[in-house]
């Protein structure tokens, strides 16, 4: 009897040593895992990115939480998970917030436009070119993103109030930031002005789209 209870006893401790030392390891593992992410810088954004940095810093490490970055041999930004004031890892969706973010001022957007990603949900950016349109060279792709920016940038302008949503228009590349559904309508605009539709049709079919949006919500 005093053979059996005390080879139980054993067999008890055993277990409660194998308990304690799982529950022990698997806190260490994921402690060592911190994801990162890292957004190229082109060589014509490395003057904006240094006068700009702390705004896009502050937003970034206060507000999200998150460490940033700019690594001067890789030329890389990187933005890496950090931990909230109450101990707990950050939200998995500000790692994917400050990314979008930093490419958006990458693109070529403002700072203040870019910041509408991190304070509003369900905003987007599309990237596309001219030629994924139409296939045009020389002084004929000229003409065309002439016409997409107009005199001053009035139809650009127009596009982006009508549709709400901010344009960047660098050499043959179109960034449009906003809302799934407003980005379509803005492309949709775009397009028809590379295909050669003139202005002011473009502008009538603009208004349309919009009422059409507006009575919808």
């Amino acid at each position: 009897m005093e053979t059996t209870t005390t080879s139980e006893g054993k067999r008890g401790k055993k277990r409660g040593g194998d308990e304690r030392m799982e529950v022990e390891e698997l806190p260490a593992k994921k402690a060592l895992r911190a994801e990162m992410r890292k957004v190229p810088v082109p060589p014509h954004r490395y003057t904006p990115l240094k006068e700009s940095w702390m705004k896009i810093f502050t937003p970034i490490v206060e507000h999200l939480s998150l460490q940033v970055r700019f690594n001067l041999k890789s030329r890389n930004v990187e933005i890496r998970e950090g931990v909230c004031l109450d101990g707990k890892p950050t939200n998995p969706e500000y790692l994917q917030k400050a990314e979008d973010f930093v490419r958006a001022f990458i693109c070529g957007f403002e700072v203040e436009d870019a910041l509408a990603i991190v304070r509003l949900e369900d905003l987007f950016i599309d990237s596309f070119e001219v030629q994924d349109v139409k296939p045009l060279k020389g002084d004929h792709m000229s003409r065309a993103v002439g016409r997409l920016a107009g005199k001053g940038g009035r139809t650009k302008f127009t596009i982006e109030n009508a549709t709400k949503t901010r344009i960047v228009l660098a050499d043959s590349k179109i960034h449009i930031l906003g809302s799934y559904q407003n980005i379509q309508m803005a492309k949709r605009a775009i397009c028809s002005l590379i295909m050669g539709t003139p202005p002011s049709k473009v502008y009538g079919t603009l208004r349309t789209m919009a009422s059409r949006a507006s009575e919808r919500f």
